[in-house]
C-alpha cells in the first residue's frame, strides 16, 4: 500500500499569502497577496500572480501561468493533456501543453480551461469551456466559450 499526504510542499510564496487547508499544493510559485482557498490543488510548474483568488475546489494542473489581479471561481478544472492519442498521456509530458492566463482576468465557477491562452481583460461566464485561445478583451460564455461583449 502506498499512502501519500495531501499538503504545501516545496511552494515558492511571495509576502501575505493566504492558504486555507486542506489543499494540495506543489512544486508551483505563488507571488503576493494571493489568496488560495480549500480544496485546491495546484501542482507543480503553475506559476500564480500576486493579487489572486483562487476560489474551493479548483484543479491546477502542471503548466499553467496565472497573471496578477486574477479571480478563479469555485470549482474551475485546467486542462494540459488533450488526449491527443487517443487516451491518457501516461508519463509523456511532452504531449501536454500549457495555458497562460493574462492580467485581470476572471474565470467564473465550474469553467474548465484547456490549454490556450487568454489575453487581459477577459472575463469568462461560470460553466463555460474555453477551447481556443482568447485575443480579445471582451466577456465570453457557453461551450465552447464565445465572445459576449468586448470590454
Amino acid at each position: 500500500m502506498n499512502i501519500l499526504q495531501s499538503g504545501i510542499k516545496n511552494v515558492t510564496m511571495g509576502e501575505n499569502i493566504t492558504i486555507v487547508e486542506p489543499v494540495n499544493i506543489y512544486g508551483c510559485t505563488i507571488h503576493d497577496n494571493t489568496f488560495i482557498g480549500p480544496f485546491v490543488e495546484i501542482q507543480k510548474d503553475v506559476t500564480i500572480g500576486s493579487h489572486c483568488k483562487i476560489q474551493s475546489h479548483t484543479f491546477i494542473c502542471e503548466l499553467v501561468t496565472i497573471g496578477n489581479n486574477c479571480f478563479i471561481g469555485h470549482h474551475v478544472v485546467f486542462i494540459n493533456d488533450l488526449f491527443e492519442t487517443g487516451g491518457p498521456a501516461q508519463g509523456k509530458k511532452e504531449l501536454w501543453k500549457s495555458t497562460h492566463i493574462g492580467n485581470n482576468v476572471s474565470i467564473g465557477s465550474n469553467a474548465t480551461i484547456l490549454p490556450v491562452t487568454i489575453c487581459d481583460g477577459v472575463v469568462i461566464g461560470a460553466g463555460s469551456v474555453v477551447t481556443k485561445n482568447i485575443t480579445t478583451k471582451g466577456v465570453y460564455a457557453g461551450n465552447p466559450a464565445k465572445l459576449i461583449r468586448t470590454l
